[in-house]
């Protein structure tokens, strides 16, 4: 995704760029915005830590970035999905499934929603658990190819995805800023300290 390239320094010429600025008034509104730059813009809003990778090893090494950017070296992690065990293990981490005494929750989700900057997980990455069961800290392993417009995008994503054999426990986390709570509009809603590592894959 260009997008991503050009954020993270891959990008090529930038004058295409700077003559659409100049040409747009400030005031003109921007309409058709691609989906993986409404998310990235909405995310970051909200608060959430985005990382780009356009590989696998890219994910290993940033994925040691964060556990030591936190300090989560020889800690316990909540993930219930095996496939992220590799990660887990290479770090020499514990896995547990006790929420309260987990450091950190790692999983995948189902999708990414561009025009709320939030992400979509279901009874595949929670099980049973609610949002504010499980611990503050959450990495999130999630690739381009999952990133949908809206919420009802996602939604009719998981119909197809799933057939007839469809999760339960749908839900968003939105907000990864403390203070977001305290504002009377997100009354209720649980907020995350949440890292994103995006692999390409489109």
């Amino acid at each position: 995704m260009s997008l991503f390239r050009k954020i993270f320094g891959n990008s090529g010429d930038t004058s295409n760029s700077k003559k659409d600025k100049e040409e747009k008034s400030p005031y003109t509104p921007e309409v058709n915005i691609p989906v993986d730059e409404m998310f990235t813009r909405n995310f970051q809003k909200n608060g959430g830590k985005f990382i780009y990778c356009e590989n696998l090893n890219e994910i290993s090494d940033n994925f040691l970035n964060i556990l030591e950017e936190n300090d989560w070296f020889e800690c316990n992690v909540l993930c219930f999905e095996p496939s992220l065990n590799y990660l887990i293990n290479e770090n020499k981490l514990g896995i547990i499934n006790n929420t309260e005494e987990a450091q950190f929750f790692f999983s995948t989700c189902e999708n990414l929603i561009g025009d709320e900057g939030s992400i979509l997980f279901s009874s595949n990455q929670f099980k049973h658990f609610k949002p504010n069961e499980l611990p503050i800290n959450m990495v999130v392993f999630a690739t381009t190819s999952q990133l949908v417009g809206s919420k009802g995008d996602g939604l009719r994503f998981i119909k197809q995805k799933y057939d007839k054999e469809y999760p339960t426990n749908i839900t968003t986390i939105k907000y990864f800023e403390e203070e977001k709570e305290e504002d009377f509009l997100h009354y209720g809603s649980c907020h995350k300290n949440l890292y994103l590592l995006l692999l390409e894959d489109l």
